[in-house]
């Protein structure tokens, strides 16, 4: 709300600095018959009804997306950019037309006093003060319509020195002076307008800003997981920079990963823009460096199907592909065969009819039954028999022994330590063998659950 705050300050102040010196142009060019001075003076007044334009929109240009502006309320700055330069050009144009006649008819040149000159000595003054402090209020905000006044100002100043000029002419008896200074500023409004104009269009017309699309794009490819970025689209909407971005990631990440790349990528475009609202849209595909044990993972994962111990094996070229597929344990072995033939044609159609593919149907692990802590003294069994089983060998310092005792069965569950230096399978290789002892000596034991980890620091 700060934003929206200095936005509608300096507006405010803008208005009553525009009308006092509008005023005090108009009556001084009136009374000494300068039609450089009325110009100006003009010219000020067009800045008022544009500074008071400006107050007004800035007021609801900030305004929050509803169910009818998605995008906001920011396209009202441009709109009033836009009217605010069609009432310039009128002006200019206006101004022109006086400024032949009085050449073409010879008008008396008006008459000089220190008046006019103090009048704008203290405009051009009051001018480059507001000028800055709106050019910096629109700069902090992003308001288009804050920096087309800002714009406005500026051109005063310079309005301000070719009318001074116009009366030094005038003063030292070329008559003609005052309304080439008229002229003059006629031009310079033109000119502005036709700034402004170009700036306006751009913004209504969606343009993207100049460098944005470079900017945007490298703030995304920053974010770990993106491959890269298909396509982007920027534009400005008042002060917010909206990005609509289609975004390459790799297709065996998981979902909550890709939303995770997602905020990532908003926070990188914020840092990179300010206010930014980012649309993204994640494609995911195949990164070069992806196994093909990684291939048929995600083929198993778009069929929804629980695949595990995936091994494969490369014979001069011909791939022999054995997977173990889980199925519901109720489930018919007509219907099992199906979704394992299934399997398979995937299989073939990502690597080719030659693959050969081999599936292992076996029962899904069924939940847990509902179980109770065994007895103390059981538990110290079990717990006696694993250190047994374990002593001597790479697995040591059996721990957190846990059983329970199930519809289906016992249930232990245990801790070990293991050499840190030792591999995967070989931990698994050690543990298995313990599990198996365990189960042939405690028949009653339904399934063994261990966790090996390395020594304590």
């Amino acid at each position: 709300m700060s934003g929206q705050h200095d936005k509608t300050s300096v507006a405010a102040i803008s208005i009553l600095a525009s009308g006092g010196m509008a005023v005090a142009k108009f009556v001084v060019g009136i009374t000494i018959g300068s039609l450089a001075l009325i110009s100006e003076a003009l010219h000020s007044s067009v800045d008022l009804i544009a500074t008071i334009i400006t107050w007004a929109v800035v007021r609801v240009s900030d305004k929050p997306a509803d169910d009818e502006h998605h995008y906001g309320h920011g396209k009202l700055e441009s709109i009033s950019a836009l009217g605010v330069t069609a009432l310039l050009y009128v002006l200019a144009g206006g101004i022109l037309v006086q400024s032949y006649s009085h050449l073409r008819e010879g008008t008396a040149p008006p008459t000089i006093s220190a008046v006019p000159f103090v009048v704008l000595v203290i405009d051009i003054a009051v001018n480059l003060w507001r000028a800055r402090a709106l050019h910096r209020a629109a700069r902090e905000t992003r308001s288009e319509a804050l920096a087309a006044d800002a714009l406005h100002f500026a051109s005063d100043v310079m309005g301000s020195c070719a009318v001074i000029v116009g009366l030094i002419l005038a003063a030292f008896g070329f008559w003609w002076g005052d309304a080439a200074a008229a002229a003059a500023v006629a031009v310079m409004i033109a000119l502005l307008g036709l700034r402004m104009a170009s700036s306006t269009v751009q913004t209504l017309v969606d343009r993207a800003p100049a460098g944005a699309l470079e900017k945007a794009t490298a703030a995304i490819r920053s974010v770990p997981g993106v491959i890269d970025v298909q396509r982007l689209r920027v534009r400005m909407v008042g002060a917010t920079t909206f990005i609509d971005s289609i975004v390459n990631v790799p297709r065996t990440y998981p979902i909550d990963r890709v939303e995770e790349i997602k905020r990532n990528a908003q926070t990188a475009v914020s840092k990179a823009f300010g206010d930014a609202d980012l649309t993204f849209a994640a494609v995911p595909v195949a990164r070069d460096n992806e196994t093909v044990r990684d291939r048929i993972m995600v083929i198993a994962h778009n069929s929804g199907l629980a695949i595990h111990h995936v091994t494969v094996h490369d014979l001069g070229g011909k791939l022999i592909v054995s997977i173990d597929l889980e199925v519901d344990a109720d489930m018919q072995l007509e219907a099992a065969h199906d979704v394992a033939n299934t399997l398979e044609r995937n299989i073939q159609e990502e690597f080719g009819a030659d693959v050969e593919v081999d599936v292992h149907i076996e029962p899904l692990e069924p939940e847990l039954p509902f179980g109770v802590d065994a007895a103390p003294e059981r538990v110290q069994a079990i717990a006696a028999a694993l250190t047994e089983y374990a002593a001597g060998g790479e697995i040591h310092d059996i721990h957190n022994v846990r059983v329970r005792n199930t519809d289906a069965g016992e249930i232990v569950n245990f801790h070990c330590r293991a050499t840190p230096s030792m591999s995967v399978i070989k931990v698994h290789e050690h543990v298995d063998a313990i599990e198996r002892r365990l189960r042939r000596a405690f028949p009653s034991v339904k399934r063994v659950i261990s966790h090996a980890e390395p020594p304590r620091a």
